[in-house]
């Protein structure tokens, strides 16, 4: 699992909360699959917060260099910016000569709070801006994290921690390549992140990778696949005491039974899913889960109905999710709008659509996913036999417009 790794820079800590986290010191922080308090709506922009940050490899304390790395991690607020800022754990310290000299000696508390925090930070990244800007940068920080593990440290509980935030990262940088289409890549990390949850006895860690996985097969067009990752998710969380994180796991083997075109299956689960998520939160909810609110239930409904060909019922979903969506979350508002606009392109309302499709072309200038660009190319295909209508040349137009997708 671990050829050749360049060991890199790493490390920082925010003062306050990233994707649903307030700061914890290094000692208490738990990994990243544990609980966390409930998600604060309408979280402020993180673009102006002020980090800790410090070099895991230097045990000489330097404040003067902090208080200048502390201002290091990201100043910016589009994507470009973004991911020309997520160097290894979010941090570039120093020449790559000077990092190349550094090893690790023992890995502890403090690297394995880096690489909690690096998930935490490439998550929140996500939220906001999309897949695309982020992936090839989030392999560093991946790279770092299994050259931990292979470094190895002295106590267990650092050792739990450094394989959760290694199996979360890989999980994250997954997704990142599924969001962007490189399913391929997504599949392999999603892989590892199943096999270091198998090594390290984590049934919360291999919950995690078979939902992403059965997500996975879902859009690559293995539905039955879909399926068994999904109830073998649901097997790995049942003992975890999680009623959302079943929910959402209904729901990704809802969206395989859609892809069957088995409606009843469908249907079954979507209703599990209502049940469990009307169960309320719960303290053993995972971390990750905080993008895991009734716009999301919302949202993943409408794309079963749509699979199934319901169009009017994937519309109405695909409205409610955009509307009850968290304004943190740009990157699911764009994405249930879009929906929406092919959900209603297809249900032959096509001015409707065509505004729905200019509200989603808005939010592009801050969101880059292949997924949501793949979307609405479909959606103007759909609209071309409509480009007399009011509203759609527009649409067309402005669509026409948009780079390439590489």
């Amino acid at each position: 699992m671990f050829p050749g790794r360049t060991l890199t820079d790493l490390g920082f800590s925010p003062r306050s909360s990233v994707r649903g986290r307030g700061a914890r010191g290094t000692d208490e922080a738990p990994p990243p699959h544990t609980t966390s308090p409930t998600y604060a709506t309408g979280e402020t922009e993180e673009t102006h917060e002020t980090y800790d940050t410090q070099d895991p490899y230097d045990t000489h304390e330097n404040h003067e260099e902090s208080d200048v790395q502390r201002r290091a991690f990201m100043t910016g607020g589009t994507a470009t910016v973004a991911a020309a800022s997520l160097g290894p754990f979010g941090v570039t310290f120093g020449a790559p000569a000077a990092a190349a000299d550094r090893r690790v000696h023992r890995v502890g508390t403090s690297e394995a709070g880096a690489l909690e925090e690096a998930v935490r930070r490439i998550r929140l990244l996500d939220d906001r801006h999309g897949a695309d800007g982020l992936y090839r940068r989030a392999a560093a920080p991946l790279r770092t994290a299994y050259e931990l593990l292979d470094a190895g440290t002295t106590r267990q509980t650092t050792a739990d921690r450094l394989y959760a935030g290694a199996g979360e990262l890989a999980i994250s940088v997954g997704w990142l390549a599924h969001d962007s289409g490189r399913f391929e890549d997504a599949r392999s990390h999603y892989a590892e992140a199943l096999a270091t949850a198998r090594m390290s006895g984590d049934p919360a860690l291999e919950a995690h990778a078979f939902c992403n996985t059965a997500f996975l097969a879902r859009d690559a067009g293995r539905p039955r696949e879909a399926v068994r990752a999904a109830q073998a998710a649901q097997r790995a969380a049942r003992p975890l005491g999680s009623p959302r994180l079943l929910s959402l796991l209904s729901l990704r083997e809802a969206g395989g039974w859609a892809g069957l075109a088995d409606r009843p299956g469908c249907e079954q689960a979507l209703a599990r899913a209502q049940t469990l998520f009307e169960r309320g939160p719960s303290e053993t909810d995972p971390e990750w889960m905080t993008f895991y609110g009734e716009a999301e239930l919302e949202g993943l409904e409408a794309q079963c109905w749509s699979t199934l060909g319901d169009w009017t019922r994937a519309a109405r979903h695909a409205r409610r999710a955009a509307h009850l969506q968290d304004p943190h979350f740009t990157r699911n508002i764009a994405l249930y709008t879009a929906e929406l606009a092919d959900d209603l392109a297809r249900g032959g309302r096509p001015d409707e659509a065509a505004l729905a499709g200019l509200r989603v072309l808005d939010l592009l200038g801050e969101v880059q996913s292949s997924r949501i660009q793949t979307m609405l190319a479909g959606t103007a295909r759909v609209l071309l036999p409509h480009r007399r209508a009011s509203g759609v040349s527009a649409f067309l137009e402005r669509h026409a417009s948009l780079p390439r997708i590489a």
